[in-house]
């Protein structure tokens, strides 16, 4: 027998009309290969010796070395070489290509294998909401999707093997190239990584980058001084291409009065000399020289642009921390770009190289005065918060919370057209507003850490893990404390016992809310009080506490009517239904949603209008009505769909699967479970992953086969277990016991009992039913 907590890996589900997995377009997540790429010839050659000719394995074009490093100095040209090899092979990996930068040198937090893992995953055709939020579970996804696909993938900037090692796919038909300033040794001693070192270009191809860079511009400058400028350059190619791009501007300029600029600012990094290498040296000596170089407006901007805490920057926030309209910001960044400065990844976003941003960092501390760095901050800040508001609006009817007043002069906040173009920008921004409130954590600006935390909550996109925002949460609620908010305390309180539910953290979660009442109560705020007694209930009610779930949800009702607060109301007498729908009373059920189908309904509110049409659908479906059941499950399943929520998607079609398999439909039941199980692995929820092995089970015993049927509810029965629901673990045992009733009456009759002892405890109409028809008493 299958103890708990050891089922691992998928389920299949098997049989007519069952789904066959199929593959989203091949990712193609390389950036664009570098312009004006020289040379580098004998690395090139290097890596191509990693693959093994067309035919070689009886494949097309697998990579005989699964690991390979590219390590070296910084500005070394790693990322350009291995872009410019990855493109040159890239037809050689059909099945896709997968990109990452870690940023693993950035000054700000590097990328996460997690994150990356959530990049890939999405880029695989997994929906965003659904990538699972344990990082094994992750990874296990990953090489599952990889295991029998030629993928090429690039990690650049890896700072440990860490960052490294869950995002290795496992199968030898896929390579991945890792750039690294370190060796990373440990990939090549455990994963048998080949490495690649990059060192300074040799001086002819240092002076042929220059030239290349410089064609067309300037004509007939004098190879020596070419020499002495590569020179000048460490003969790194990132500070290469930077000056070229200098000298290129510069075309009536000689390039002896060049070499003099640059000889100048040698002199002034020997004062300021930390001691680095001289490659360092050189590297900064050129950063400084371009950068002197700028028009004032973009000079003062790539240094505002090094205070940004996120891992790049779109049009409006620069607009925002540089305090110009975006259609300056615009000009100016593009002459950023244009000096090779920033790099533009998107439209209207961009990136820094990780040294530049460390430079950009250092001249905003050495050349803005602390006021205006907090001022450029604050604008920033007032940005992401009011434009997060704006979708927060789209997305979850967001109301203002108090305090946030008006964006600062010169702030001018985003706005949404509609819901799609919300979430949009909420996933876009997702890493970027986590990092907002941290760094208004950082930096003593807790009006915004407590206003960004709250807005961020309802401002998540559908995709966004529950985890992510529970990272943050305590920035905010000290924030909140520490200015004697208790009203946003108790606010946040509520959304964190909301995140830990999500999560099924129930014991954190009730916690929560038991806060927020006492905070609400304290404070005489009648509706904050309701909505944290609503909450209590969901709580009670996952757990299955069903006589004190209602009672937490009458006294919610009774607030909520007394106040007028209709809406409210109605989400409460929702939940009400759902309750004793739980409980086997099925008419009081029906009775509570009367009123509420119609109301969300010509409100048009698609999330309370679904989850009402589930609760229906499970009461008509034990009435008698499968048909009905059925089309009130499928049109829940389709809002879940419009609104790109996989958590609602994956819980609504379970009732989806119900309803099918009581209509004889088993291929479409089958389907809708396999879909829920996929989608609520993803998201880490094992409970409602094993409900859906449990609709297959039984749909499986009703197609007679008993065997897959047992073996589903035996699967469901061990995570039950582990999770301690005893509710589902001894439903589950039920099950599995009708399927071994003729294979192993002894067997099938000890389920059984088990199955009676666990539901001992519970006291509902339900519960007394289930344990007569098991022989218990009832």
């Amino acid at each position: 027998m299958v103890q708990a907590g050891s089922v691992s890996g998928g389920v299949h589900f098997h049989g007519p009309g069952a789904p066959d997995p199929h593959r989203s377009p091949p990712p193609r997540q390389l950036p664009g290969s570098p312009r004006k790429f020289v040379n580098r010839a004998d690395e090139l050659e290097r890596l191509d010796a990693l693959l093994v000719p067309d035919g070689g394995d009886g494949g097309d074009g697998a990579a005989g070395v699964s690991v390979c490093v590219v390590a070296g100095t910084p500005g070394a040209g790693k990322t350009s070489l291995a872009l410019r090899w990855a493109h040159r092979v890239k037809d050689r990996f059909p099945d896709g290509q997968l990109y990452v930068n870690l940023r693993g040198y950035d000054p700000r937090e590097p990328v996460t294998a997690h994150q990356a893992l959530h990049h890939f995953l999405t880029g695989l055709g997994v929906p965003a909401g659904a990538v699972p939020a344990d990082a094994e579970a992750a990874a296990a996804l990953y090489r599952s999707l990889l295991a029998d696909r030629g993928v090429l993938v690039v990690l650049d900037n890896a700072a440990t093997v860490e960052q490294v090692r869950p995002l290795l796919p496992g199968n030898p038909r896929c390579l991945v190239l890792v750039t690294s300033r370190g060796r990373l040794s440990g990939l090549a001693v455990r994963d048998g990584a080949e490495r690649i070192t990059l060192g300074t270009l040799p001086e002819d191809e240092a002076v042929a980058l220059l030239r290349a860079i410089t064609a067309g511009y300037r004509a007939g400058d004098d190879p020596e001084r070419l020499t002495e400028l590569a020179r000048l350059c460490a003969r790194l190619p990132l500070a290469l291409r930077i000056a070229a791009e200098r000298a290129a501007g510069s075309p009536y300029t000689g390039l002896d009065d060049l070499i003099a600029d640059l000889r100048d600012e040698s002199a002034l990094w020997d004062v300021l000399s930390t001691g680095d290498d001289a490659e360092a040296d050189a590297v900064r000596t050129v950063f400084a020289w371009s950068y002197r170089a700028l028009p004032e407006a973009a000079a003062r901007v790539f240094r505002l642009l090094g205070l940004h805490p996120g891992p790049e920057v779109g049009l409006g926030a620069a607009a925002a921390l540089a305090g110009v309209t975006a259609r300056r910001a615009r000009q100016v960044l593009d002459t950023l770009v244009g000096a090779h400065l920033l790099e533009q990844t998107a439209p209207d976003r961009y990136e820094f190289h990780d040294l530049l941003r460390a430079y950009a960092t250092d001249q905003a501390r050495s050349e803005e005065p602390p006021e205006g760095r907090s001022a450029a901050l604050r604008r920033l800040l007032d940005w992401y918060l009011h434009t997060a508001r704006a979708a927060g609006e789209r997305i979850a009817s967001l109301r203002a919370p108090a305090g946030t007043g008006r964006p600062d002069e010169g702030v001018v906040p985003m706005s949404f057209s509609d819901y799609d173009q919300a979430v949009d920008w909420a996933e876009r921004e997702h890493a970027n507003l986590l990092a907002a409130v941290r760094a208004a954590e950082r930096s003593g600006l807790d009006r915004h850490a407590r206003l960004l935390t709250e807005v961020l909550f309802a401002a998540q996109a559908p995709s966004a893990p529950a985890a992510d925002w529970i990272t943050v949460a305590d920035a905010g609620l000290a924030a909140a404390r520490r200015l004697g908010d208790r009203p946003g305390e108790a606010t946040l309180l509520h959304c964190l016992g909301f995140a830990h539910r999500q999560l099924n953290h129930l014991t954190e979660a009730a916690r929560c809310h038991e806060r927020s009442l006492a905070v609400r109560r304290e404070l005489g705020d009648e509706p904050g009080e309701a909505e944290a007694l609503n909450a209590l209930g969901l709580v009670c009610l996952r757990g299955r506490r069903l006589d004190r779930a209602e009672e937490r949800f009458d006294r919610a009702i009774g607030i909520f009517r007394r106040l007028g607060a209709v809406r409210r109301e109605l989400v409460a007498l929702a939940n009400r239904a759902e309750t004793r729908h739980a409980a086997g009373r099925p008419d009081r059920a029906a009775a509570d949603l009367d009123g509420v189908l119609p109301a969300h309904r010509a409100a048009g509110e698609k999330a309370l209008l679904g989850n009402a049409l589930r609760v229906r659908s499970l009461i008509r479906l034990e009435s008698g009505s499968p048909r009905q059941a059925l089309d009130d499950a499928a049109e829940a399943v389709e809002l879940a769909l419009e609104l790109r929520d996989h958590t609602l998607e994956g819980y609504w079609l379970i009732a989806l699967g119900d309803a099918q398999r009581a209509l004889g439909r088993y291929g479409d039941a089958l389907a809708s479970y396999h879909r829920s199980a996929l989608l609520h692995r993803r998201l880490g929820d094992r409970s409602r992953e094993a409900l859906a092995w449990q609709g297959a089970g039984e749909t499986y015993l009703l197609m007679r086969r008993p065997a897959e049927a047992a073996d589903f509810h035996r699967r469901a029965a061990a995570v039950h277990a582990e999770l301690g629901d005893d509710w589902h673990h001894a439903l589950a045992l039920d099950a599995r016991a009708r399927a071994l009733a003729d294979e192993d009456p002894a067997l099938a009759r000890a389920l059984r009992q088990r199955a009676v002892r666990l539901l001992a405890p519970y006291g509902d109409d339900r519960a007394a039913r289930v344990r007569r028809r098991l022989g218990g008493d009832g």
